[in-house]
């Protein structure tokens, strides 16, 4: 396919993205009706390294064994503790905040790639980066009502998160260019996805599901979560670069936090004007991060 075309199919599997990722706040929010947030958090892995084993086996071959640290770090930093820190943050800020503080991931990517992997930035890109977290630090004090050291500490875990996404995206490109994405997502959840199961068995996962009202919503709103949120769609979004160009598919950061406000105001969660204005301000600052010179 000419990558400078944009077919239908390509356009569905960008649009599915887009609600899928951009759902997944909410999701976590509803599969804290009956269990913890860390209990969320272990069973999204869970369920998304269960999704994968059937079709494990074609993807394990001696040769990748060499780049097992890397995909430790991608499975470590890329899924693991950002779906802790997520679940803990939406214990006490909004889901839809949560997606839109998101939207910074591509700025800690620049950040980190410039500190430690020498990647080449712009004026544009730096004054991105600024932009970026103006926007931030303005959300986060605009929503916080009164409790702006609650909404620092709790916003800071998904601020957190964005970091360990981007070392998982540096790592990844230093050290997994040549590895198939499908395949290294396969290993990576390999390793994080038994430690998740394990955790599971300390908790009172077991009894919640007996006593809670809502345990099987909740447990279906998390495997949806796992399934469709974190395993599924790291298929079709390598796919979309493959048809199209990465471009277009990472075009999908814009959407992903509209998604997000969308969920929040069906379920009611508090929207003000000024929201807009610094989200605004985030995503303008990640299309000048993704500005490259024509040189």
């Amino acid at each position: 396919m000419n990558k400078n075309s944009t077919s239908l199919k390509s356009w569905i599997i960008f649009i599915t993205l887009s609600l899928v990722w951009g759902s997944s706040f909410i999701l976590m929010k509803k599969g804290m009706l009956a269990f913890s947030s860390s209990q969320v958090a272990a069973l999204r892995i869970f369920m998304a390294f269960l999704f994968f084993l059937p079709i494990a086996f074609w993807h394990y071959k001696k040769e990748y064994l060499k780049h097992w640290k890397a995909f430790v770090v991608m499975g470590v930093f890329g899924n693991l503790i950002p779906a802790f820190l997520f679940t803990k943050a939406e214990t006490v800020i909004s889901s839809s905040l949560a997606g839109m503080l998101n939207s910074l991931t591509p700025l800690f990517t620049m950040l980190l790639g410039i500190a430690a992997y020498k990647t080449k930035a712009s004026f544009k890109n730096f004054a991105g980066i600024f932009l970026g977290l103006i926007g931030a630090m303005g959300l986060l004090y605009f929503s916080s009502d009164g409790n702006i050291s609650g909404n620092l500490e709790y916003g800071s875990y998904v601020i957190a998160a964005t970091i360990c996404y981007a070392i998982s995206v540096n790592a990844i490109r230093a050290k997994l260019g040549g590895v198939n994405p499908v395949t290294a997502s396969i290993w990576a959840m390999s390793f994080i996805g038994p430690v998740a199961g394990l955790y599971l068995c300390f908790t009172d996962f077991i009894p919640r599901m007996s006593n809670e009202p809502l345990a099987l919503s909740s447990l279906g709103y998390t495997a949806i979560l796992g399934i469709f949120g974190t395993s599924i769609s790291v298929i079709y979004f390598n796919r979309l670069i493959h048809d199209t160009s990465a471009i277009f598919a990472s075009s999908v950061t814009y959407f992903i936090p509209l998604v997000a406000i969308f969920w929040g105001i069906l379920d009611g969660e508090q929207l003000k004007n000024s929201y807009f204005l610094f989200i605004g301000l985030i995503l303008f600052g990640v299309y000048l991060i993704n500005n490259k010179s024509s040189k």
